[in-house]
């Protein structure tokens, strides 16, 4: 039996994750190399791309890069290497890396960043809230769709999940800092009643809050929110914002399990690279 190919490691990331769930600003999906013909000497999964990842890749002799965060967000009209983007697209040419990301169709998927975030938190009974997509992707074995072929995945921006015990909003925010290694919370005026139900949505999730209160949250934790977010909730619901690179610190964790259970063969590396460009003084 030959080695994984580099293209069987995709197609198990998109069934997982289709694209299709991806917003629409979003260019997530290969970004650099070939995929049918290589067979995968290794993968190093990462939340950001940078000259520093490909080195890492590099050292650890793998020619896949699997990230979070797509390497080539806005179109490229050269590559002549006059910023990070271009050297590290081209790094991972010249080495015959390939790179693929998995981004807003790994927020939305089922299992994907925000129940592995819930997973840290220990939040139990997750349901999905927020806008919904779906996308058709290739049948589980033994799986018993009409047709066989084929299966609907539905996505969606946010998930609700239950502390198995009440937690005061000082105990919370202490433990988000404690597990997501934050340096500090940005959060309105502590909830003078316990916290049991949790709205997630790592990364950039303004756009949920309103979602989250009236999916009844006692809370909200996200990566990110603009100041004018925080006005007129003090007491309706905890917002606790930790950070956009925190928040997703552990979807290369999602992208080894899916590899690993697909690929017992197939080596992954979780990257030890920081990528976080937020330094608090």
């Amino acid at each position: 039996m030959g080695k994984t190919k580099i293209q069987e490691v995709v197609n198990a990331l998109e069934r997982f994750a289709p694209l299709p769930l991806q917003e629409g600003f979003d260019n997530a999906g290969l970004q650099v190399g070939l995929t049918e013909t290589q067979e995968v000497s290794g993968a190093l999964l990462c939340l950001d791309v940078t000259e520093a990842v490909v080195d890492e890749a590099v050292a650890l002799k793998c020619n896949l890069i699997v990230s979070h965060h797509p390497l080539i967000f806005h179109a490229l009209k050269r590559i002549s290497g006059e910023n990070d983007v271009q050297r590290a697209v081209c790094k991972a040419i010249k080495n015959d890396i390939t790179v693929v990301s998995m981004h807003t169709n790994m927020d939305n998927a089922p299992g994907g960043v925000n129940y592995k975030i819930a997973e840290k938190m220990e939040l139990e009974g997750l349901t999905p809230f927020g806008p919904q997509k779906s996308a058709q992707r290739p049948a589980s074995p033994g799986s018993t769709t009409a047709d066989g072929e084929s299966e609907t995945v539905v996505g969606a921006s946010g998930i609700v999940g239950m502390f198995k015990e009440p937690m005061s909003a000082q105990s919370f925010i202490k433990m988000l800092k404690s597990t997501f290694d934050v340096d500090c919370v940005m959060a309105n005026q502590p909830l003078r009643r316990p916290i049991v139900k949790v709205a997630v949505c790592g990364g950039a999730g303004a756009f949920l809050l309103d979602d989250a209160i009236r999916a009844g949250a006692d809370a909200f934790v996200t990566g990110e929110m603009h100041y004018h977010d925080y006005f007129g909730h003090d007491q309706e619901i905890q917002i606790a914002v930790i950070g956009h690179y925190q928040s997703e610190q552990y979807t290369n964790e999602v992208f080894r399990d899916i590899i690993e259970s697909n690929f017992p063969d197939v080596k992954c590396f979780l990257s030890q690279a920081n990528t976080n460009p937020i330094v608090y003084l």
